[in-house]
């Protein structure tokens, strides 16, 4: 392995290791705290563009197998880790972490003390960072003029619709960076999905004939979005059930007239505790949040929120008082855990049959 430099918008370097691609990048970074799942992450349209940081001590230790994708492009543009292993016997297992970041041509960096760059991101609000080769003036000169996309939706969601067929109920997503764990969700209950463009207009939808909708996770600001994507938010939750979830939760939120704003610190984990309002159960689930609803601009005379988050206080669901239609910001489908929150999924599909009837 050669020397490599994690550097920081606010001037500040970290010496590690290579592994992956041996190429420069630039992006914003975000410290994902998960146990497992990394390629899960790696893969996730949620972490388009992004250097992905992982405090866990150890990846890389299960490899890389054909069941943990996200999607099929990789997202993430480089990763952060404290210590790299390949030593897993896993009948899964294909092809080594290194080996993959190489053909994916995604650059990383080990041998980061990864729990004290999370403390240091924390208390310094740092936004952008690169990994190079050389950590001289002119690299900092380039990380600190370089300007992120704001078309990270437009970048993973589909461009053409398609199917997943199925035998039950149909099903179409909304898709603003799909992940696959949605699609797994739905298979297993044997529905049949159609995958839209995010922009498809609503009479282009209802002519397919769904039964249910589904506002995709996906990756960047929701602001970004166009205000007749909302309209037409607003005009499916009149007439389908509907299902968002991460950002899908958000665009459902402030079609309902709520805003949203960028947190200070995110959260990318599954230690949060996240309370369920009316049983008062907490459940854990995966969470990958930049944003979040404000509560002081939730008319409740139209929502509820219906999940909070025990440690930063941010709102984690919401359902509409009138309609069939409800979100949650975390990912409910349980790719790389945990599982606690897939029942959704079967009362999505329960207020499917309830709206039939």
């Amino acid at each position: 392995m050669t020397k490599r430099y994690l550097i920081l918008n606010d001037g500040t370097s970290f010496v590690g290791k290579s592994i992956g691609a041996e190429s420069t990048v630039t992006g914003e970074i975000v410290m994902n705290t998960n146990l497992n799942g990394y390629q899960e992450s790696i893969t996730d349209p949620i972490y388009h563009n992004q250097i992905v940081a992982f405090s866990q001590p150890s990846v890389g230790n299960i490899g890389i197998n054909r069941k943990n994708y996200e999607s099929i492009l990789t997202s993430a543009k480089g990763i952060v880790i404290h210590h790299s292993e390949d030593i897993s016997t896993s009948y899964l297992k294909k092809i080594s972490l290194d080996s993959f970041l190489t053909q994916r041509n995604i650059p990383g960096i080990t041998d980061i003390d990864t729990r004290y760059l999370l403390k240091y991101i924390m208390k310094h609000d740092i936004a952008k960072a690169s990994l190079v080769d050389v950590n001289d003036e002119h690299a900092f000169d380039q990380l600190n003029a370089a300007v992120l996309s704001n078309q990270q939706i437009q970048q993973v969601a589909t461009p053409k619709p398609y199917l997943v067929p199925g035998n039950g109920k149909t099903v179409a997503i909304l898709d603003f960076g799909l992940k696959e764990g949605i699609v797994r969700q739905l298979a297993q209950r044997d529905c049949n999905v159609i995958v839209l463009p995010f922009d498809t207009a609503y009479q282009e939808i209802i002519d397919l004939d769904p039964e249910g909708i589904i506002l995709s996770t996906g990756p960047g600001s929701p602001h970004e979005i166009d205000d007749s994507v909302l309209t037409t938010i607003n005009q499916l939750e009149h007439a389908l059930p509907v299902f968002g979830m991460g950002l899908g939760h958000e665009l459902l939120a402030m079609a309902n007239g709520a805003s949203v704003y960028r947190m200070k610190l995110g959260h990318h984990g599954s230690n949060h505790p996240i309370k369920k309002i009316i049983t008062n159960q907490i459940i854990y689930a995966n969470q990958a949040q930049d944003y979040a609803v404000d509560p002081d601009s939730i008319d409740t005379s139209k929502l509820i929120v219906t999940y909070i988050d025990l440690i930063n206080g941010t709102v984690q669901g919401i359902r509409h008082r009138d309609y069939p239609a409800f979100s949650v910001q975390f990912s409910p489908d349980g790719s790389s855990g945990p599982t606690d929150s897939i029942d959704l999924f079967d009362e999505f599909l329960e207020s499917i049959t309830a709206h039939g009837r």
